[in-house]
């Protein structure tokens, strides 16, 4: 089996080269910067250069391939230009033949456009996938708690003892490691009968914010506080790594649920069915956290 990969330098596809590899596998890992084949390179990759804005090279690097592992990047300047990169890498699959195709969406997806360009140009990349004729898996991965390693977080962690994120202390939700998410990509990649399938995922455990704090804590040996973020300070911190559009959109996104009275689902409870058909070892909230402590306090 020789699996492409897109999105294989960042926390949310890297895992796939490892679990791709446990299962014999051979792994070509897509990046648009050759800093970063060492990386790729180390986790048993072969890493080739190649931006998804290139039609033709997707082309190229596609052939002799079976399946595509695929996320659009979320810092794009023009969210609406996701759209065009992933047309060009399932162009690519259906042009060369690929059996399988599997797309990470980096989140739940809407049930209709929500004025969120980065969040609405998902719904028609879900139109394009669905109608091209490949087989295909889109897993649907809930919040991931490699979120609580970013700039908005981690620092307030270690600095003040508190968890920051922006959502609400009441809303409850089945934060997953990205880790799983691989996995479940690459169950989706070797089981043959999953042809036209969507899997909404999430953690095992519904925690609103102080349940998040509590067993964080417990991963960590740290007493610490849930800390509701405002989305406007969230946004700044943001801006600089995903860009200002990107960033006011989520940042737009966090300030509709902080003025929410009802929050939407960020839980599947039925995850052992979604098991059952991607048999996945799920990891706990203060599991992540011990095997993370060092990152929050070196």
């Amino acid at each position: 089996m020789k699996i492409l990969v897109f999105g294989a330098t960042g926390s949310q596809q890297f895992n796939v080269i490892g679990e791709a590899k446990k299962k014999g596998a051979e792994v070509i890992a897509a990046t648009s910067s050759e800093k970063s084949f060492e990386k790729l390179k180390k986790a048993g990759a072969i890493p080739i250069l190649a931006d998804m804005s290139d039609a033709d090279k997707m082309q190229k690097i596609t052939k002799d391939i079976d399946a595509t592992a695929f996320m659009v990047p979320v810092s794009l300047p023009n969210p609406l230009d996701g759209l065009q990169y992933a047309k060009n890498v399932i162009d690519a699959a259906k042009a060369n033949g690929v059996k399988k195709i599997v797309w990470n969406t980096s989140g739940w997806l809407a049930p209709q456009k929500i004025g969120i360009p980065g969040e609405d140009v998902k719904l028609d990349i879900k139109d394009y996938l669905k109608n091209s004729g490949l087989d295909y898996v889109i897993i649907e991965p809930t919040i991931y708690m490699e979120n609580m390693m970013g700039p908005f977080c981690a620092p307030f962690v270690k600095n003040e003892k508190k968890l920051a994120y922006p959502t609400p202390e009441a809303m409850p939700i089945g934060w997953i490691a990205s880790r799983d998410v691989s996995t479940f990509v690459v169950e989706a990649i070797y089981n043959t009968q999953l042809k036209a399938d969507t899997f909404q995922i999430s953690g095992l455990e519904n925690l609103r914010g102080n349940d998040l704090a509590e067993q964080f804590s417990k991963g960590v040996g740290e007493n610490i506080m849930y800390y509701t973020q405002p989305s406007k300070e969230f946004g700044d911190i943001l801006k600089p790594l995903v860009g200002e559009a990107a960033a006011s959109g989520v940042a737009a996104f966090y300030t509709s649920l902080q003025e929410a009275t009802e929050y939407p689902p960020k839980f599947n409870p039925n995850m052992s069915d979604v098991l059952e058909k991607l048999p996945v070892q799920m990891t706990s909230l203060e599991q992540w956290a011990k095997e993370n402590k060092g990152y929050f306090f070196n």
